[in-house]
């Protein structure tokens, strides 16, 4: 028979380790022995429950338990605590009628924190107070970390200040207690007091303070931090290495963030996640990809829900159809259910890729769909110019009961913009605030603005600036002033460029925005002095660049940069798409009867069935091809797939309509394709993917 020493020696190390298959026949065997009644080993076999997160079996153990003692009380209140059950730990140590030892008062003081229950702490601490207890390290640095939770900054520094002895766990709960009530440099503080005290920190210690460099400001002090974990050699463990990277990444140090990435000896998920989220937060969609599959092939880590997100945001920016798609059969063949963070990706995803159709069936089909869904699909519809559809869906996410946001009408205002509703845009502007109690941002601002000057009413653009504080903002005074250029308002535009430069001096682009509105009323004096203060300046306009797909890599176009090696095919096809493209529009605009109801979605389907009907404009057709500058040239004369065309532009290079019904037009005439069947599937493609 086994001795209860021996049998709660065993038990005990099962609870250390959490090794509850191998503690389970240990309490066979106390129940077999009759060693159950012995409060010893009934205190290591709850301990070893409540331990093992097993807090149901612990209780019911301790309600059976004949006889308990402070340690039987102490493992229970303790186990209620650090399962993330404060009430419960609370309401036990109301029904304790012995004097509490150091260990209940230290759980249920952490209890107090959780819930930052500041008055219920206070009159703990007073009662460890009279035993003593608030001097014990443990004890105290719970006090610290309850009352940094509930916000006295002051009372937990006095408390550490009280202390027998300073120690790491009580630094680390001051600087995280000050960093989190928004007072870094006292926990910038407390970091040097260390030093001075000869502690040497953690891995812990550099949590909050990591976490307060986001800003260039913050960049010595963060650089300062890293050089500190490489002295202690914890820069190489994941736990430091994913706080740098994020560090970095905020600080858009893409660099850098790889190069602590490559350093982390055993990379865990998160590490793979936030390389891959940093890499996609500083635009570099391809490396995040790339990291990605390295990801997948190289590693044995498993992808979870915030990965494939993260990815797909990657093809989003890039406008990578293949890549998408290729994620997209990967998680059907790996996941039987779909995350809805998951879905909203793959959402946008297509959507910002072309696939309007895909992006509604997949939206459609969702099981769960929440406020971001509904936004993802209305800001889609909108960047297609189908504003009737983004309309309708929310009209729909209303009767739902889903509440819009500010970023709803975003997409809303977006959507009237993109369609040219000038009355249904004003209308949901002015319903935010007295329907919804939204307050109208800047975002909103800006795409009213951007809708009254592309309509031509420029003077009721002006009034609005005049009524809300947003009207001095850079982006809103440059839309109007590119719709006075789109316009041919001389007079309005030059006044607004005026504003802009000195509320912008230092950027390029109030003097091009000035150069253009010269050169559409032919005023080339204007357009040399607008470019002679921008050469004065000293600032230099960063060329636009388009990026195309091909063969699974990413072929860059920079404007003036002549140095691809097929650019001489490219600069022919160039010359031929640039007459094609003004003839074949001229003929399509002049040869259509349009309704002035019709929306650009309309204006397009029309076209494009005349041009398939019209034996001449198909012979033209024949003869010419896609035209998104260089980009464009170069998949026509690689003649690859053109139904996987996707365009991704940087910069403010747009789309000619004419240019973007070809791209559609020239997919159905690859196949020879020209049936009534095949028109409905070019207009229900016919999409213009923005950045």
């Amino acid at each position: 028979m086994m001795v209860p020493e021996l049998l709660g020696s065993l038990i005990h190390q099962c609870s250390k380790t959490k090794a509850l298959r191998q503690g389970l026949p240990l309490h066979a065997i106390a129940i077999k022995t009759a060693t159950k009644s012995d409060v010893i080993v009934s205190n290591h076999i709850l301990n070893m429950y409540a331990k093992c997160g097993k807090i149901r079996e612990a209780r019911h153990l301790f309600d059976e338990m004949p006889e308990r003692n402070l340690v039987s009380w102490s493992a229970m209140i303790s186990g209620y605590e650090q399962i993330g059950e404060p009430i419960l730990a609370l309401g036990l140590f109301s029904k304790l009628k012995l004097v509490p030892n150091e260990y209940i008062y230290a759980s249920v003081i952490s209890a107090c924190a959780s819930l930052k229950g500041l008055s219920q702490g206070k009159q703990i601490h007073g009662r460890s107070l009279m035993f003593g207890f608030d001097s014990v390290s443990f004890v105290s640095n719970a006090l610290v970390t309850m009352y940094m939770k509930c916000g006295q900054c002051s009372d937990a520094f006095l408390v550490s200040n009280d202390a027998l002895e300073l120690n790491v766990v009580a630094c680390n709960a001051l600087i995280t207690g000050f960093v989190e009530n928004r007072q870094p440099e006292k926990g910038f503080e407390v970091f040097r007091t260390m030093y001075r005290k000869g502690f040497l920190p953690d891995r812990f210690t550099f949590v909050g303070l990591l976490g307060t460099c986001n800003s260039s400001d913050d960049l010595r002090r963060g650089e300062h931090l890293h050089c500190q974990t490489i002295k202690l050699k914890l820069d190489s463990s994941a736990f430091i290495g994913n706080l740098i990277i994020t560090m970095y990444s905020k600080l858009n140090l893409l660099e850098e963030v790889e190069k602590v990435f490559r350093l982390v000896e055993e990379k865990d998920l998160f590490s793979w996640n936030t390389f891959i989220s940093a890499c996609s937060h500083c635009n570099d969609h391809e490396k995040a990809l790339g990291a990605f599959k390295e990801m997948l092939t190289e590693c044995s880590v498993r992808p979870d829900d915030f990965t494939f997100a993260s990815a797909l945001a990657a093809c989003s920016g890039l406008a990578s159809i293949g890549n998408g798609k290729q994620i997209h059969g990967h998680l059907i063949r790996t996941r039987l259910y779909q995350d809805v963070g998951v879905g909203n990706a793959l959402v946008n995803m297509y959507a910002k890729c072309g696939c309007i159709g895909v992006a509604f069936d997949i939206f459609s089909k969702m099981e769960h769909q929440n406020l971001v869904s509904w936004n993802t699909m209305i800001a889609g519809f909108g960047n297609h110019g189908l504003g009737g559809k983004a309309i309708e869906l929310f009209e729909k996410m209303r009767t739902r009961g889903v509440k819009p946001d500010s970023v709803t009408f975003v997409g809303l205002l977006t959507a009237c913009n993109h369609a040219g509703w000038v009355d249904e845009g004003r209308l949901y502007f002015n319903s935010m605030e007295e329907t919804y109690g939204i307050s109208p941002e800047i975002e909103h601002f800006s795409c009213l603005i951007d809708l009254l000057g592309r309509a031509g009413r420029l003077n009721e653009a002006e009034k609005y600036m005049k009524k809300f504080p947003f009207g001095h903002d850079p982006v809103v005074l440059g839309s109007l002033l590119s719709a006075c250029r789109l316009h041919g308002d001389v007079d309005i535009g030059k006044r607004l460029g005026r504003q802009l430069l000195k509320l912008q001096p230092v950027t390029t682009s109030p003097y091009v925005l000035l150069s253009n509105l010269c050169a559409s009323d032919e005023m080339w004096d204007g357009v040399a002095e607008a470019w002679k203060l921008l050469k004065g300046s000293g600032l230099k306009k960063e060329p636009g660049h388009s990026l195309i797909e091909v063969k699974g890599t990413f072929e860059k176009f920079t404007v003036v940069d002549f140095s691809h090696s097929r650019i001489e095919e490219i600069k022919d096809m160039l010359k031929t798409l640039s007459w094609a493209v003004v003839e074949v529009q001229s003929q399509l605009f002049n040869s259509v009867e349009l309704d002035p109801k019709d929306d650009s979605d309309d204006v397009a389907c029309k076209c494009i069935a005349s041009f398939l009907d019209d034996e001449e404009a198909v012979s033209q057709r024949d003869r010419c091809g896609l035209c998104d500058k260089k980009v464009n040239a170069l998949k026509l004369s690689q003649r690859q797939n053109l139904n996987s065309l996707q365009l991704r532009k940087e910069g403010r290079t747009r789309g000619h309509p004419g240019e973007l019904m070809l791209v559609e037009m020239l997919k159905v005439s690859e196949n020879d394709r020209r049936t009534a069947e095949n028109v409905d599937s070019v207009i229900e493609s016919f999409q213009v993917n923005k950045d």
